[in-house]
């Protein structure tokens, strides 16, 4: 269930942590590859997993928000925010799963394969799993090797790596933000802040929606604020957490435990446990 006064328990002693990651160990040089193996090379034997739970939440909200839209000429399209090689893209609109996905390129003869011939055969492999309420995609991302072979291969309908935490978007974003009905975030809460929401909203034509899974390490309270701002009303699902992967270390987790406890929330069963786990937030306008 969604309960907003949960919500606010949650964030009570949020302080400034908006968007850090001190602490959390970085993955920037998987981001910067020219096709996604490496990607899942590194992340398989951390058992990262958050994109599977998102699968179903994103398509729901899609579904909904594209309902919203009967009549006209365009579907709304989604923006998924530090999309990478678009995972969430294949994920909403393909009939395969993460598992797949982990399975399909961390196998030896996907290894074998230059990059041009593993786009090639994904191409044929993603088409031919294509859902027939597929939704328009687009992905923003600053890792512009990553998002290119997610264009090229046809999970995206179209790429930006505008950086909106330095600057606003360039003249193809602000287009691209006319036809943005839902916007998702998976995983990047750790780096973006509210002045990426504020961009991206700014430049809105379309009611839009967001859906959201954040670490509970990040503070999602300044976000929540500038959205409010812009008419948007926020809910927290305060039904379960959402496992999101194994810490890389006894020091990762250490902090995580201790960012939580900060935050207001209990460690006990989840980042004691060994994982890090995400909240989800849901963000529509007016109230509900």
């Amino acid at each position: 269930m969604f309960r907003e006064e949960e919500y606010g328990m949650a964030e009570s002693g949020s302080g400034g942590t908006e968007g850090v990651a001190s602490g959390k160990s970085r993955f920037d040089d998987i981001y910067d590859r020219p096709d996604p193996r490496m990607y899942f090379r590194r992340l398989a034997p951390l058992e990262y997993e958050i994109p599977h739970h998102a699968q179903p939440v994103f398509r729901q909200a899609a579904a909904e928000r594209a309902a919203l839209d009967d009549g006209h000429p365009h579907r709304p399209a989604v923006l998924d925010l530090c999309c990478s090689y678009g995972i969430n893209a294949a994920l909403l609109n393909h009939d395969v799963t993460l598992a797949d996905m982990y399975e399909r390129y961390t196998s030896p003869a996907c290894q074998e394969m230059s990059t041009a011939q593993l786009a090639t055969q994904d191409k044929e492999f993603y088409a031919g799993r294509r859902r027939p309420d597929a939704v328009p995609v687009f992905g923003l991302d600053v890792a512009a090797p990553a998002v290119q072979y997610a264009l090229e291969v046809g999970l995206l309908d179209a790429a930006f790596t505008d950086d909106l935490e330095q600057g606003p978007p360039g003249p193809g974003l602000r287009r691209a933000l006319a036809e943005v009905g839902l916007v998702t975030l998976t995983g990047g809460g750790s780096y973006i802040t509210a002045r990426t929401f504020t961009a991206l909203l700014d430049g809105a034509r379309r009611p839009v929606w967001i859906s959201a899974f954040v670490l509970r390490t990040v503070s999602y309270h300044p976000i929540v604020r500038t959205l409010a701002a812009h008419g948007l009303h926020t809910t927290l699902d305060v039904s379960r957490t959402y496992p999101q992967r194994l810490f890389t270390d006894v020091r990762e987790q250490q902090f995580a435990v201790a960012t939580v406890r900060a935050l207001g929330h209990d460690p006990a069963g989840r980042e004691e446990s060994g994982r890090f786990h995400s909240l989800h937030y849901e963000s529509r306008p007016g109230t509900r």
